[in-house]
Formats: C-alpha cells, sequence, structure tokens
C-alpha cells in the first residue's frame, strides 16, 4: 500500500475541484480528519497494516462530496475502489476502507474498533475549543447547499445533534467529552 501517493492524490483533488460551498467539508476538513485518526489510533494501540487503511479511510471519507454532498459516503467509496488498485491496495483492503468510510455516515453505528476510531475523528471537533468556529463553517455550508434555511434552524440541529452524540472509543471519551460538554452547555444557554 502506497499511503503517501493516495494522500497526495486526495490532497490534490480536493484542493483543486472541491466547490467554494464547502466550507466545511473541504480540505482542511481532511487533514483534520487524518491528524485525529492517527492520534486515536495510536492511543487506541492500532498498529500497521490496520493504522495504514485507517488512514486511508480518513482520506477517502468526504472525497465523494467532489460527485455529491448527498450520499458522498457511496461516492467516496466508488472513487477508493477506482483509484486505489493502482496505489498497491488489494481488492480486500479497499473493502475494509469503505466499511470504515460507511460508518462515518450520520447517525453513525460503528461495528468495529476501527470504525469507532474513524467515526470518533470525523466529530473530534465537537469536544474542541474550535467547536464555534467549526460549527459557523458547517452553518454556512448548510446554508449555501440549501440543507438549513436559517441559523435558528441550524442552532436547533446543532442542541439535537450535540446533545444526543456520544464518542466510542476510551481515547476520544477521555480526551472530548468534557469540553463537548461545556460547548453544549454554551448552544443550550
Amino acid at each position: 500500500m502506497q499511503l503517501d501517493l493516495a494522500e497526495r492524490y486526495v490532497m490534490k483533488r480536493l484542493a483543486d475541484e472541491l466547490s467554494p460551498d464547502l466550507t466545511y467539508h473541504n480540505l482542511a476538513h481532511t487533514q483534520d480528519v487524518y491528524s485525529a485518526t492517527k492520534r486515536i489510533a495510536s492511543q487506541e494501540g492500532i498498529r500497521h497494516p490496520d493504522l495504514q487503511l485507517l488512514l486511508t479511510a480518513a482520506l477517502f471519507h468526504d472525497v465523494g462530496f467532489l460527485i455529491s454532498a448527498k450520499g458522498h459516503e457511496i461516492h467516496s467509496c466508488a472513487i477508493a475502489q477506482r483509484v486505489l488498485p493502482s496505489f498497491g491496495y488489494t481488492d480486500a483492503d479497499i473493502s475494509l476502507i469503505c466499511k470504515l468510510i460507511m460508518a462515518t455516515e450520520i447517525p453513525q453505528r460503528p461495528t468495529r474498533h476501527l470504525e469507532e476510531i474513524i467515526c470518533d475523528a470525523d466529530l473530534d471537533y465537537l469536544g474542541r475549543d474550535d467547536f464555534f468556529d467549526r460549527s459557523q463553517l458547517l452553518y454556512e455550508e448548510m446554508r449555501k447547499l440549501g440543507t438549513v434555511k436559517s441559523q435558528h434552524a441550524y442552532d436547533e440541529l446543532q442542541r439535537s445533534f450535540l446533545g444526543n452524540h456520544r464518542y466510542f472509543t476510551a481515547t476520544s471519551r477521555g480526551l472530548r467529552n468534557k469540553k463537548k460538554e461545556e460547548n453544549y452547555n454554551k448552544l443550550i444557554a
């Protein structure tokens, strides 16, 4: 597996081809999820080759936004299936990567440890200091895409989402739950 080449491929496509309307699901988000995946996986004891598969899934998890926001996970898998063989990934590798990508679909329902890690990485920002900045970018994106009509409607959606969200890994619960609760309390105040 040539993770470095897969990374270059994804980063170039996202930088060159993503719509500017995607203020949240953009190159910065993919880089953020990749970093969070690496950190959580390390603390959860994930090693090669599972680590490479997990990191590849983090790179590809939102590349489907190049095609459509709706059902982007399916599109992400299709792109992975098409390009990853040229980077030395086997059919079995790609099958697992697609399962990991699909686990990030909201509502998240991971069924194995690697899926829990990528799910937590994808929503890592919920329990961070930059939550409100990232949330504003998501609001702008959703407004531009027509999936939310007003700031008030978005705020209601965020309160419900954050109130019902839970981290799956011990690492993320330990690192992010306290700040996530603080962010939630600010939302409902």
